[in-house]
């Protein structure tokens, strides 16, 4: 299996949830941590490519940051990216990512589903 990544908030508790299941497989795991390590949009536009969502689907939408730069505002794809690359705290997480597969580990179990695909 080629490397494992995750997109992850140490004050997530679905995020530690992840990384702790992870953790506890054999895997090369490179854990980004994207509040402190921004994420640029050519790495954000190449995640939502290989989640297969639009930016929209990546948004918590219950965010302050959401209510007051998004809601409402009719805004287009690519503006919705920048908009997360400045206010990383509207990205969904955690994000896992083995080869060009990914899920969004919200359950966590999704992350099984990730590995089944990725070893065949």
């Amino acid at each position: 299996m080629k490397e494992v990544l995750i997109y992850h908030n140490n004050r997530c508790s679905k995020s530690r949830q992840a990384l702790q299941v992870l953790q506890e497989k054999e895997i090369t795991l490179n854990v980004i941590n994207y509040m402190q390590d921004l994420i640029t949009v050519k790495e954000l536009n190449e995640v939502l490519t290989k989640l297969n969502i639009k930016p929209d689907a990546l948004l918590r939408k219950s965010e302050g940051d959401y209510k007051e730069h998004v809601k409402g505002r009719g805004l287009s794809d690519q503006e919705l990216v920048k908009l997360m690359v400045e206010y990383p705290k509207l990205i969904e997480r955690p994000i896992v990512i083995a080869g060009e597969q990914a899920v969004i580990a919200r359950p966590v179990e999704l992350i099984e589903a990730l590995f089944k695909t990725t070893d065949q």
